[in-house]
């Protein structure tokens, strides 16, 4: 299959195309920097420029017969009034302007795009949440859910859509467990707030092979979260991740330190939701590191 892919230089980038080469696809990138991506990316795939807002040329989905969409503006910033307005346009103005392209180009089947679980909301109390749950009520929630209409024009164009909804993905190279790392390693692991918010997890490589199932089963459409099956409590993160680095983590980082560092942001990590991945689940897709210990083990083995 020729797959075409947006945010192909960032944190999940690299190994989704890697993914996808070694599977057999042929991969061509959208990207503000050609020159730089195809730099990053192993021999072969080619590119085509993409800002998010102007209009693609006719070129640039040639041929496309699947799409995956991870472009976006990082939510994880303070959400200044500036920070907000570039993370609403980048996910909803980009989307609108990728599935226009793909509904001229005439030749798009299948389109997986990447959302997040922030469409539940926060301060759901521990409500174990389903695809078929309500959206809620915040900023970031109102995000996703602009973010999944505009990818459900391409449904309405007769385009099988996936709708992705990504959880906090586990890697030492990156994210939060790139930032979390210093601080365990050296003793100083702690909770957040109360510490009683759920973590809805997934380690990367489980994220790339669900993105790749999305992509190649044609029965699967509609809101996928994107979790392990085994979301934790903020406490438990922490002691299980102090307790695969063997350094303490009893410690406890109050929420007005949190608020006072990134704001309204910091609901995000404060409030958390417990998400699970039922279509997955139901489709058929196997988790190879559902339970935190062993992912984390996977990932910061020697």
């Amino acid at each position: 299959m020729r797959v075409t892919c947006t945010g192909a230089t960032g944190f999940l980038g690299p190994g989704l195309v890697q993914g996808l080469l070694e599977a057999g696809h042929t991969v061509h990138v959208l990207s503000r920097n050609v020159e730089h991506a195809l730099g990053r990316l192993p021999a072969g795939v080619t590119g085509s420029y993409f800002d998010g807002s102007t209009p693609l040329s006719p070129d640039a989905l040639a041929g496309a017969e699947g799409v995956v969409h991870l472009a976006g503006e990082p939510v994880d910033q303070r959400w200044t009034h500036e920070a907000k307005h570039r993370i609403h346009q980048s996910r909803v103005e980009g989307t609108r302007v990728l599935v226009e392209a793909m509904k001229q180009a005439g030749s798009v089947r299948h389109f997986v795009c990447a959302s997040a679980v922030g469409f539940y909301g926060g301060a759901r109390a521990g409500q174990t949440l389903t695809e078929e749950d309500a959206p809620g009520d915040d900023f970031l929630a109102h995000v996703c859910q602009g973010w999944e209409a505009e990818a459900l024009r391409a449904e309405e164009a007769g385009i099988r859509t996936v709708r992705l909804r990504i959880g906090v993905v586990l890697h030492p190279a990156g994210g939060v467990l790139h930032r979390m790392l210093p601080v365990f390693r050296m003793g100083a692991g702690a909770k957040v707030g109360n510490g009683q918010q759920y973590v809805s997890w997934v380690h990367r490589e489980d994220l790339f092979q669900l993105m790749r199932f999305a992509l190649e089963h044609p029965t699967l459409s509609g809101p996928v979260n994107a979790t392990s099956p085994e979301p934790v409590t903020n406490a438990t993160f922490a002691h299980t991740l102090g307790a695969v680095l063997e350094r303490p983590a009893a410690l406890s980082v109050p929420g007005i330190v949190l608020k006072a560092r990134f704001g309204e942001m910091a609901r995000v990590a404060l409030e958390g939701q417990r998400v699970m991945p039922r279509r997955a689940l139901e489709a058929g897709f196997q988790f190879r590191h559902p339970d935190l210990t062993g992912a984390l083990r996977d990932l910061l083995s020697p």
